[in-house]
């Protein structure tokens, strides 16, 4: 209630106002003593301002060994929570989505593979459209694993791009601590010898593969944005070729073990959309150009580098996306930092085209998916004694390999090159597609319109030994898996050498990668639920060794 000026004052407050000097004084005294405190406690704005200018983190608690913090989280990751509620003010960024034109998006078609009579598997026709396509082979820049051939156990040099100084993060987090520990943890891994869950013949070194597995299991964290509106985001596509990028994501998104909703934990960040959606919903057909692809994600990249402060931290360096169509690699053309820092893992690992970059990207295995409820039916072939066909193909006549194989090999009366542009059908009536993988030696394996091709692990899935003809094609997990066990690789000239090549190798050689073909299936397997060693943990595994290799740290 407001004071009247005629009402008399209490005697208190006139007994305290005769003492006002002293009280001010007191007063006084008493807030230079807090101000001196909170001086001495805490830096001066100048001093934050700039930290933060230039790019720091705001002052914490001090380690005193950043290492032994890795090892201390890396021993205790089995005892943390799956996964973290998020915090208040980020689950208000989780509602925000990218909402393209409406008459961009309608429900997601079949899948565009022809699923002929016989069995086999084609890539759908699409129009050429990349920009600068070489009319000829380039030159051979994947050594050629004949049955000669050897490889170093070691990790070799040309796997490992050399970290860029010039993505150097702008401040630096606990999460980057556990890879610079990681890296050093791998470099130094102990000696594998026997491990009874590992075969060494199938890996470059065996040892460095564990103990980086060990270390994913242990540290891994992976962000998944939550922005991004269906059908293009969120939405994997399980069937078909392009099946890769939609298990993926899958299984990425109800996983507990590695994924976290509290982004300042993470090592990587996975950018969860599409590229067969973005072909199937964006792309015009007949206008033989994929700029709208290329400026949707153009323009989501954007997005969320202005929203978040994640992507800007690293320029994209510890960001990751699956693709597993053709065009996968070519919608990045105009997002100059998604092109060259982003991990790209991409069916379509063509070294030639200048976007795939070994050392930092990931081959994906191509992966044919006839049924998403049963994705490991039908696996499994006659052993090596029962293979009566010495090579084996069956396909249209994609691309400028397979019609020069069919040249030389198809329409012949030998028993030994069972080389076909389609079965015929009087073939089909006694034994299909499936049947004749199951039953011969070598499965060929030429590229198609681009350098992957699905055949490659469908050999793998029916024990057939694969013969990779493609030029420039990095082989998915080549940083882990030593190809020369259990595959052949076969330069495009040598096409018309192709049975010469191959009776060549001795069957006792034959045997042993046969074998080895057994034994590396494990790690090309969907399932439902993912187990250790298998396709999920091997590209994730692919994404962290190329994170861990990559990381630099703020000087």
């Amino acid at each position: 209630m407001p004071h009247h000026l005629s009402s008399p004052r209490p005697l208190l407050p006139r007994k305290l106002l005769q003492r006002r000097p002293a009280v001010v004084a007191c007063a006084a005294v008493a807030v230079l003593a807090a101000a001196a405190i909170l001086l001495l406690a805490a830096p001066t704005t100048e001093a934050l301002s700039r930290t933060l200018l230039a790019g720091g983190s705001l002052p914490s608690r001090p380690r005193e060994d950043p290492h032994a913090a890795a090892a201390e989280r890396f021993a205790e990751s089995s005892s943390l929570p799956p996964a973290e509620a998020p915090p208040p003010s980020l689950k208000a960024n989780f509602s925000t989505r990218i909402t393209p034109s409406p008459s961009m998006f309608f429900e997601p078609a079949s899948s565009p593979v022809e699923n002929f009579d016989d069995r086999s598997m084609e890539e759908p026709e699409h129009p050429d459209i990349k920009e600068n396509s070489p009319k000829e082979s380039a030159p051979f820049l994947q050594e050629p694993m004949s049955s000669d051939s050897t490889s170093s156990s070691d990790v070799s040099s040309d796997r490992v791009l050399p970290p860029d100084p010039e993505q150097i993060p702008l401040w630096s987090t606990a999460a980057d601590e556990d890879l610079i520990y990681a890296k050093k943890e791998i470099a130094n891994a102990p000696l594998v010898s026997g491990h009874h869950d590992l075969y060494a013949p199938l890996f470059r070194n065996v040892s460095i593969f564990k103990r980086s597995y060990e270390l994913m299991e242990g540290l891994l964290k992976v962000y998944i944005y939550h922005d991004g509106a269906k059908p293009i985001f969120h939405s994997p596509y399980l069937k078909g070729i392009y099946a890769s990028e939609g298990w993926f994501m899958k299984l990425i998104e109800g996983d507990q073990s590695f994924v976290v909703r509290d982004p300042n934990r993470a090592h990587l960040f996975y950018l969860p959309y599409s590229s067969r959606q973005l072909e199937h919903n964006l792309y015009v057909p007949g206008s033989n150009t994929l700029e709208p692809l290329s400026i949707f994600v153009k323009n989501y990249i954007d997005m969320i580098s202005a929203k978040f402060p994640y992507w800007n931290r690293t320029k994209g360096t510890d960001h990751f996306f699956v693709a597993c169509h053709d065009w996968g690699p070519y919608t990045t053309k105009l997002h100059d930092e998604l092109r060259k820092n982003a991990i790209k893992a991409l069916c379509n690992a063509d070294l030639s085209e200048g976007v795939f970059i070994r050392g930092r990207d990931v081959s994906l295995p191509e992966t044919f998916v006839r049924s998403p409820r049963k994705p490991l039916g039908g696996i499994g072939g006659k052993p090596a004694s029962q293979r009566s066909i010495l090579a084996f193909f069956a396909g249209q006549m994609h691309g400028r390999v397979r019609p020069i194989l069919l040249r030389h090999w198809g329409g012949k009366d030998d028993a030994d090159m069972k080389i076909y542009s389609r079965l015929p059908r009087r073939i089909t009536r006694r034994m299909n597609y499936v049947q004749h993988m199951k039953l011969t030696k070598y499965c060929i394996c030429p590229m198609g319109y681009e350098v992957n091709s699905p055949r490659i692990v469908e050999a793998i899935y029916y024990e057939c030994v694969p013969v990779i003809i493609a030029d420039n094609f990095v082989l998915p997990f080549d940083d882990v898996l030593d190809w020369s066990a259990f595959s052949v690789v076969v330069p495009e000239r040598d096409v018309p050498r192709l049975k010469e090549i191959l009776l060549e190798i001795p069957e006792s050689r034959y045997v042993a990668m046969q074998s080895n073909v057994r034994k590396v299936q494990r790690h090309f397997l969907w399932h439902p639920k993912p187990v250790k060693y298998d396709i999920f943990h091997m590209i994730l595994h692919s994404v962290w060794f190329s994170r861990v290799n990559q990381v630099l740290q703020v000087q």
